[in-house]
């Protein structure tokens, strides 16, 4: 829900994450992977790549995905499988 109304309403999304985070620690259950990377570790905001996140990717030594959030800056890194 908090993706269909980012583009209108950015504040309303940012309040459907912090409703999410809540339940899920009361009621203790983890968020999926897939809807945890949209949530920036460091200030807790909803990010969306190319809207309030810039995402990379590297090869270096270990290829990895580096998502940036716009807000605070900070950097994740989600790390990529090699296939065989």
């Amino acid at each position: 829900m908090a993706i269909k109304m980012l583009h209108e309403r950015p504040d309303l999304s940012q309040r459907y994450v912090e409703i999410a985070r809540k339940i899920s620690m009361r009621a203790r259950v983890r968020i999926p992977g897939e809807k945890r990377m949209l949530i920036c570790r460091h200030c807790k905001r909803f990010i969306f790549p190319g809207v309030s996140s810039r995402v990379r990717l590297q090869s270096r030594r270990e290829p990895h995905i580096v998502i940036t959030c716009l807000y605070c800056g900070k950097h994740m890194r989600k790390p990529l499988r090699r296939r065989c």
